[in-house]
């Protein structure tokens, strides 16, 4: 049986830099652009009209930016990679929920990497029968400098305004994103929300003590005591009837 191709959507307020996407997608040989957007709210139009199954989106746009234009899509979402010249919305757009992302300016082998991506997770088995995947590493950028930092190095996460603190041995990491872009990326089996603010590994919790008021507190192996709520301990005991 022969495979649809892919429908691709190209977003992007420069011409030039719209005209290299679709240079790089013509090549490729399976892939269907079904239109081209140069604004935000063109671009929400077209995912809606088209349904394509990838869009290129440019991040800094006049009026609606790529972010928003995410959250106006919100569920119906289709494969998102976010195109930026700055690594600082490129990581933000990787948190929140961009499938991918391309730094300008990319080579046509980062943008066929990205395209194969695109392909292997159209031939992939349906979510509702595939074990559902959690992030192995995080990429974290600070300073122009830029590391991929283990999940299983992770210690806590912490919230702190709009930065989440990721303290990982010995060292605090910082990242631009929220409690709630990260909670569901996490593994549920190695990860524990204890509070509106802090995420703990397992592996990485000495003890837990009862406190006051249904609260617990949780020791950490540095020696960090947390307060587990009575909000998140009752969610705990649903899901794992601890």
């Amino acid at each position: 049986m022969e495979v649809r191709r892919l429908r691709a959507l190209i977003v992007d307020d420069e011409t030039p830099a719209r005209a290299k996407v679709r240079r790089l997608l013509e090549a490729s040989g399976d892939v269907e652009i079904v239109g081209e957007a140069s604004t935000g709210r063109e671009a929400v139009a077209a995912i809606k009209r088209s349904r394509p199954d990838i869009v290129f989106l440019d991040i800094r746009m006049p009026g609606l930016d790529g972010f928003g234009v995410l959250d106006a899509v919100g569920d119906d979402a289709p494969y998102i990679v976010f195109v930026t010249a700055d690594d600082q919305h490129a990581l933000r757009a990787f948190e929140i929920g961009a499938v991918d992302y391309l730094l300008k300016p990319f080579t046509a082998d980062r943008f066929a990497k990205v395209l194969d991506r695109a392909r292997e997770r159209r031939t992939a088995v349906p979510a509702t029968d595939a074990k559902r995947e959690y992030l192995k590493r995080i990429l974290l950028v600070h300073e122009g400098r830029a590391i991929f930092l283990a999940v299983e190095r992770i210690d806590r996460v912490e919230a702190d305004r709009n930065y989440l603190q990721f303290y990982s041995d010995g060292q605090r990491h910082r990242l631009r994103a929220t409690v709630a872009s990260i909670v569901e990326r996490l593994d549920p089996a190695q990860f524990l929300q204890i509070n509106r603010s802090t995420l703990v590994r397992l592996d990485a919790v000495r003890s837990i003590v009862e406190w006051s008021h249904g609260d617990y507190k949780v020791v950490m192996n540095d020696g960090t005591e947390l307060m587990w709520s009575r909000r998140f301990r009752g969610a705990a005991e649903r899901e794992f009837g601890v």
